[in-house]
């Protein structure tokens, strides 16, 4: 992993998270370059091993026995995981152009992203065809297929149309699943009819004639319909049309051919093949730009062409790590030399495979436990991984990255001993840069902001309001600064929300890890970035901010809200009475998740549902309250939701109770808790157990521990008079706060000490 103590020099961005690139991470978990900085971005954050893909179709597999969770790959890695789509480059400036985020800066590109269907060309094919390719997107299209083949009565005709060893291997296992799936519906396996569609006079092209001739009997023992010299010419909605204008009625079509480029690809002025994909040398390298690399389906190999096999993305995995290290550092690179002969192994649906290399085949169910193990051997290395040294990994060796004059200035300066005070700040220059491109929004009653910078802001407070100040700050907890920045801002404004006030202006506190000035640039745009479209789309105007070096990335805000004057609409802790209904509007359990995936003890997606929890603001949900009368509001942050609770009842002079299993949880965390992954500053919550009541009876419901759980950029929780709280709920759910229930109800001030009951 990298090295906080490491300056940043290099940048090498992955794109694509194909059977190549979780090889090049897991090479650089293994063995990290001092310096060179590791960025992942892939739209999913689960992407299949295609060797298992027709197990997990067939039904032998789970979603994540044949998924490599690219979010915890990347942190065993050291690398950043910016979850997003590219779809462009800018090669004259070294960035990636992604869909929803800043440019992403590199000095050496790899492209790892698979095929993509090329259906456009067969009218009608768009519309009403299933792709399979592009691989990773096509989990979700199944489950829509098998869904709707479940819901389908009667006879339901399936069209496959590509009879390469892929089509041929999905038809099997679709047909075994689908059977399989209407027997437990009690309905008949024979209501499905299967057509397979080969534009050629045989299927399985690149296999040996013994491989053909066996998935030939296969297929007419399944009574799979083979239609050969069969060329699809259009699709509709009620079926295909062949070359030789035969129509026939297909209810579900799925597409395993005519795979090709992505369509960003062409306007990179990369070298191309005739089908898109990105010509590259003998070291896996772009024939018109050696700051890019490629690897898997995407590379067309020059030196002789290559089967689109998963095996060799595999294999390429090793080369392309080596090269990537290189390209860095200045050294020769090494060459990729793929086998004449490969192994491909074809399982029939059920657990019976044939093995398929040149000449030579075998077949039976042997040969499909074999193919288990080694698939199974595969993942085992993307999903367990072994425990680094943690010290060795604060002494790594010094970097030995290529630099120019000017850049090893700027290093020698980066790692030599750091002044304090103003000698911490951050260069102007860089600063300048890096914020001259932002647009904070406009208010009127900013009088002077970064508009036009000063030695501090004025605002000017609009007549019959007054000012709510509040303050927070912390640490990044992910690596991107993109979506930290955000988090980061949406925290800030949660106590001016929960107060009822209208976030006016935010001045912001940054640190920014030492290194290379463009790195040192780049970090802080992405983390403002991120932070002022999440204040402008509260209104909240930026008007200036500190920023200095630092051992870590962190940043805070100090936010200036309004509110009226009179303080009649303001959100207190203390107005909580007898009767009303107790609210909380997101799912908890940010604490404990962050704390896992530090530990590369979570799932990626669990991340994934986290960071969306955290970045919807809290804006609408208190106006909503509001509205519905609410009479005492806070936001879920540190203290967790019984410190905060508590921080309710006692200006309140109620006590509450509490509906352990009503709690709204994130995924994973219960499993992360349950496991005693927990937050550092749950200890120090865990204290406030005192507040307790009957404790002894509730510490064995799973959600106990998590009332401890520090939150960030968590919910709202408020009490609700009894007669709206259902009216309130719908609404919130309707603005987007989906997990909004009641999760207590507050009752009379009791004698008893420990004001919180808990109720299981």
């Amino acid at each position: 992993m990298q090295s906080p103590d490491q300056p940043v020099l290099r940048d090498i961005v992955l794109v694509g998270g194909g059977h190549s690139h979780v090889g090049v991470l897991k090479s650089f978990g293994m063995n990290p370059v001092p310096g060179v900085r590791l960025t992942l971005i892939c739209r999913d954050t689960d992407t299949p091993y295609s060797g298992m893909l027709p197990g997990y179709i067939a039904g032998h597999y789970s979603h994540d026995d044949v998924h490599i969770d690219l979010n915890t790959l990347a942190a065993f890695a050291g690398a950043r995981f910016f979850r997003d789509e590219v779809i462009g480059l800018d090669r004259a400036a070294g960035k990636v152009i992604c869909r929803n985020r800043p440019p992403v800066p590199y000095d050496s590109l790899s492209i790892n992203i698979g095929s993509a269907p090329q259906i456009g060309q067969v009218p009608g094919a768009a519309d009403h065809a299933v792709a399979v390719k592009p691989i990773h997107l096509f989990n979700e299209r199944w489950l829509a297929l098998l869904a709707r083949v479940q819901q389908h009565a009667g006879k339901t005709r399936i069209a496959v149309v590509g009879a390469g060893a892929g089509g041929v291997e999905l038809t099997l296992a679709m047909q075994h699943r689908l059977r399989g799936e209407l027997r437990a519906l009690g309905r008949d396996p024979n209501e499905l009819a299967f057509h397979l569609f080969s534009n050629t006079a045989d299927i399985l092209p690149t296999h040996n004639p013994r491989v053909r001739q066996t998935f030939k009997r296969v297929l007419t023992e399944r009574q799979v319909v083979l239609h050969l010299n069969s060329e699809v010419t259009q699709v509709s909605e009620r079926g295909i049309k062949t070359s030789d204008g035969t129509l026939m009625e297909m209810d579900e079509i799925v597409w395993v051919t005519q795979a090709g480029g992505a369509t960003w690809l062409r306007q990179t002025g990369l070298a191309l093949d005739e089908h898109g994909f990105i010509q590259v040398n003998d070291h896996l390298q772009s024939i018109s730009d050696p700051a890019v690399f490629a690897a898997g389906d995407i590379a067309a190999f020059t030196s002789r062409p290559l089967p689109k096999a998963g095996v060799f993305a595999v294999r390429q995995g090793k080369p392309l790590a080596a090269n990537l290290r290189r390209s860095v550092l200045g050294e020769p690179l090494v060459s990729y030399r793929p086998q004449r002969n490969w192994l491909a192994l074809i399982s029939t649906g059920d657990r019976f495979a044939v093995a398929s290399r040149g000449a030579l085949s075998w077949q039976g169910e042997w040969v499909w436990r074999w193919k288990d193990w080694i698939d199974r051997r595969f993942m085992d290395k993307f999903q367990n991984f072994p425990a680094m040294d943690a010290s060795a990994m604060g002494q790594a060796a010094p970097s030995r990255v290529k630099l120019d004059q000017e850049e090893a200035a700027q290093a020698i300066s980066a790692i030599a001993m750091r002044c304090g005070g103003c000698g911490a700040k951050v260069g102007a220059t860089v600063l300048s840069r890096a914020l001259g491109a932002l647009q904070p929004i406009h208010r009127d009653d900013v009088l002077i902001g970064l508009h036009a910078p000063d030695d501090a802001a004025v605002v000017r407070v609009p007549p019959g309001k007054a000012m709510v100040h509040s303050v927070d700050f912390f640490r990044a907890f992910i690596d991107d600064p993109y979506l930290f920045g955000k988090v980061a801002a949406n925290h800030a404004l949660g106590d001016i929300f929960a107060m009822g006030g209208e976030a006016q202006s935010a001045t912001a506190v940054a640190t920014v890890p030492s290194g290379l000035e463009a790195k040192v640039e780049d970090v802080l745009f992405q983390m403002m970035t991120g932070a002022v479209e999440v204040l402008n789309e509260a209104g909240c105007a930026l008007v200036g901010g500190h920023t200095g070096e630092g051992k870590e990335l962190a940043l805070g805000f100090a936010i200036n809200g309004l509110v009226d004057e009179d303080l009649h609409t303001v959100l207190k802790k203390g107005g909580m009475r007898a009767g009303d209904v107790l609210l909380l509007t997101k799912p908890i359990g940010t604490g404990t998740l962050f704390a896992a995936h530090a530990r590369l003890k979570t799932r990626g997606r669990w991340i994934d549902a986290a960071l969306v929890s955290m970045i919807q603001s809290n804006r609408l949900g208190a106006q909503c309250l509001q509205a519905h009368g609410a009479t005492a509001c806070t936001d879920l942050t540190g203290f967790g939701l019984l410190g905060h609770l508590v921080e309710m009842t006692r200006p309140s002079g109620v006590d509450a109770e509490l509906y352990l299993s009503a709690l709204p949880l994130l995924d994973g965390a219960l499993e992360t808790s349950a496991a005693g992954i927990l937050s550092s500053l749950q200890p120090a919550n865990v204290r406030l157990r005192r507040a307790l009541r009957n404790q002894a009876e509730a510490i064995a419901h799973p959600a106990y521990p998590l009332i401890f759980d520090p939150q960030t950029a968590g919910g709202l929780l408020a009490s609700v008079p009894a007669a709206r709280a259902d009216a309130c709920i719908a609404a919130l759910r309707k603005l987007g706060y989906h997990h909004t229930v009641a999760i207590g109800r507050i009752l009379p001030q009791g004698d008893a000490l420990e004001p919180i009951v808990l109720k299981c």
